[in-house]
C-alpha cells in the first residue's frame, strides 16, 4: 500500500517517472553555479526546459576558439532588440584579444542595451529567461550576462471599459505593469512616488509593485502593507484580487476593504491624499487602499466638475444608496405589517393589484430579485453586442408575463426595478456588490418582523461598519471618530480653494504632509482688486 501512495504522490522534485524536476524557487535557493564549460550550462538548461517549445537556445561562435549561446523565450521578448543590440555585436564587433577581459565587459563594451545584469547561478540564469530577458553564456565563463529586452504583443493604452469618463483622461491601464507605473509617473513627476517591487507566485513569478508619496502617506502604514505583503506565500498570482483577499483586514467582511481602479488620475488622486497603490502585472485593476465608505461614493468626476454640481450628485448617489439597500424591505414591511402608514387610496390601490397574486410579499420580492440579478449577470456574462439587448428585453419580456400570469403584482415590478436602478448610481462595482448581498438579510427581516426587523438588521451593519478597518484606518473615518477637516469632502465636497489639508485620518500626521495648498488661493472679485 504504501508503494502504491508512493508513486501516485512522488516526492517534491520529482516526477511521476521518477526524475528530478527543478522548480524555480528551489533552483534560486539552491544557488547551484555555472559552469566554466558552455556544454554543461546548456545541457543542464536544456533539461530544465525540458517540454518548452518556446524557450530559443541561439548557439554562436565569437571566433574560432570561443562559442556563446544566448536563451530567451519567444514571444515575449522584443526579438529586433536581440537581432540589433546583442546578436549582431557579438558576431561582427567581438575581437580576440579582448577575450581575456571580465564578463561585465562584454555587457558593458559591445552590448547597447541599458538594462544589463551578471550573474553566475543556475537559478538566476533561469528566472532571467521566463522573465523576458535574454541571457548570454560564453565557453570559459563561470557567469552569464542577463539583458532585459522586454517585448511581445499586449493591449495599448486604451479608454477604460469599466469606468466611464464623463470629464477627465481617456487613459486606461494595461496589463503592462511597467507600462501602468510609467501612465502614473506622467501624472506625479516627484522623487517623492516611490514604487517597491515584489515577485509573488511560485509558479506564475508575477511582479508586483507598491506604490506611494513619502511624506504623505502614514509610515506605520507603508510598514504594515509591506509586512502583508512579504507574508504572501501562493503558488500563483494571477490578478488583483488575488492579492487583495490576502492582505485585507476582515475577509469574511461583505463589505470592500481595498478600491480597485484602472483610471491613472484616480489612483493619482488617492496617492495625493495618504494612501497606497498595488499595482500587478498582468491586470489593468490596480488596487488602493486604505479606504472608507463615503470614499465610495465617490467619482473622479466630482473634483473635475464645479463643486455645486458635483454636490448635487454626491446626494443622489447617497439617497439611492438608501433606496438599494432598504427600499424592497421596507415594501413588505410596510404592506405586511404597517398598513396604517399608507394613505387610503394607495393602500387600497396595491391590495387591488395584489389581490389574484397567490405568494406572499416574501416571495414576490425573491422571485422578481433573483430575476434580475439572473439578467443582469447574463448581460454581462454575454457579448457586448447581444448582452444589453437580452437584459433589457428579458426584463420587460419576464415583468410584463409575470403581472400578466399574475404571479407578482405590479408595484413589486415596479419596486424591483427602482432598486436595481438605484444600485446603478454607486460609483463603485465592489460596493453595489455588497449592497445587492444586504438586500437579501434585510427583506428577510422585514417579512419576519416588519420595520422592528429592518431596524434591527440596520443596527448590526451599523455596528460592523463601526467595527470595520482598512489598514488600521475605520471605515466609517471623519464621521465616526469624527473629524472636522476631514467634513470639506465627506457628504459635500467644498470648493477646492477650501480643501487646504488632506484627509486626517488617512495622511501623515504632520502638519507639512497634510497641507495641500496655500490657504489664500481664494479668487477674487476684480472689481474689489480695482
Amino acid at each position: 500500500m504504501k508503494r502504491f501512495w508512493r508513486e501516485l504522490h512522488p516526492k517534491r522534485g520529482q516526477d511521476a517517472s521518477g526524475s528530478d524536476t527543478d522548480s524555480l524557487k528551489m533552483l534560486r535557493e539552491e544557488k547551484e553555479p555555472l559552469s566554466v564549460k558552455l556544454e554543461d550550462n546548456k545541457s543542464r538548461l536544456e533539461h530544465i526546459f525540458t517540454g518548452c517549445s518556446d524557450i530559443v537556445f541561439r548557439p554562436i561562435k565569437l571566433n574560432a576558439d570561443t562559442d556563446a549561446l544566448i536563451v530567451y523565450t519567444e514571444g515575449i521578448v522584443e526579438s529586433q532588440l536581440i537581432n540589433d543590440h546583442v546578436l549582431h555585436p557579438l558576431m561582427h564587433y567581438f575581437q580576440a584579444k579582448d577575450m581575456s577581459a571580465e564578463p561585465k565587459t562584454l555587457d558593458q563594451a559591445w552590448i547597447s542595451l541599458s538594462q544589463a545584469e551578471l550573474t553566475s547561478q543556475l537559478g538566476d540564469v533561469v528566472y532571467a529567461v521566463l522573465t523576458s530577458s535574454a541571457v548570454v553564456l560564453i565557453e570559459g565563463y563561470a557567469q552569464a550576462a542577463m539583458y532585459s529586452v522586454k517585448g511581445g504583443t499586449r493591449r495599448g493604452v486604451e479608454e477604460p471599459t469599466t469606468e466611464a469618463v464623463v470629464r477627465g483622461p481617456r487613459e486606461g491601464f494595461t496589463e503592462n505593469l511597467r507600462v501602468n507605473t510609467a501612465l502614473l509617473r506622467f501624472k506625479i513627476k516627484s522623487p517623492d512616488l516611490k514604487t517597491v517591487s515584489f515577485t509573488k507566485g511560485e509558479r506564475t513569478q508575477t511582479s508586483i509593485v507598491l506604490s506611494y508619496i513619502d511624506g504623505i502617506i502614514d509610515p506605520k502604514i507603508v510598514e504594515e502593507v509591506t509586512k502583508r505583503l512579504e507574508a504572501i506565500q501562493i503558488d500563483a498570482v494571477l490578478e488583483s484580487g488575488y492579492i487583495e483577499e490576502l492582505i485585507e483586514d476582515s475577509p469574511y467582511s461583505p463589505f470592500p476593504q481595498m478600491q480597485y481602479s484602472e483610471r491613472p488620475d484616480t489612483i493619482a488622486a488617492q496617492l495625493l491624499e495618504g494612501r497606497f497603490a498595488i499595482f500587478v502585472d498582468g491586470t489593468p485593476f490596480v488596487l488602493v487602499a486604505p479606504i472608507t465608505l463615503w470614499q465610495m461614493l465617490q467619482a473622479s468626476e466630482d473634483y473635475y466638475e464645479r463643486y455645486y454640481i458635483s454636490n448635487l450628485l454626491r446626494w443622489l448617489r447617497i439617497v439611492f444608496l438608501f433606496l438599494a439597500l432598504f427600499l424592497p424591505g421596507l415594501y413588505i414591511a410596510v404592506i405586511t405589517f404597517h398598513q396604517d402608514m399608507l394613505p387610503t387610496t394607495l393602500i387600497l390601490s396595491i391590495a387591488a393589484a395584489r389581490e389574484s397574486i397567490p405568494f406572499p410579499a416574501l416571495v414576490e420580492v425573491l422571485i422578481m430579485e433573483l430575476s434580475f440579478e439572473a439578467l443582469r449577470e447574463a448581460g454581462i456574462r454575454l457579448p457586448k453586442t447581444v448582452g444589453q439587448a437580452v437584459s433589457i428585453l428579458g426584463a420587460l419580456v419576464i415583468g410584463q408575463a409575470a403581472v400578466e400570469a399574475g404571479i407578482v403584482s405590479a408595484p413589486m415590478v415596479i419596486i424591483v426595478a427602482v432598486t436595481g436602478v438605484a444600485s446603478f448610481t454607486i460609483p463603485r462595482f465592489n460596493l453595489a456588490i455588497s449592497v445587492r448581498l444586504l438586500r437579501f438579510p434585510i427583506f428577510i427581516m422585514a417579512a419576519l418582523f416588519g420595520l422592528f426587523g429592518m431596524i434591527i438588521a440596520s443596527v448590526w451593519i451599523l455596528a460592523h461598519l463601526c467595527h470595520l478597518r482598512s489598514f488600521g484606518v475605520p471605515y466609517l473615518s471623519g464621521v465616526t471618530p469624527y473629524s472636522k477637516d476631514d467634513q470639506k469632502d465627506i457628504f459635500i465636497r467644498q470648493p477646492w480653494w477650501r480643501m487646504v489639508l488632506r484627509p486626517d485620518s488617512i495622511s501623515s500626521k504632520g502638519r507639512n504632509g497634510r497641507r495641500r495648498m496655500n490657504a489664500r488661493v481664494k479668487p477674487k472679485d476684480p472689481k474689489e482688486s480695482w
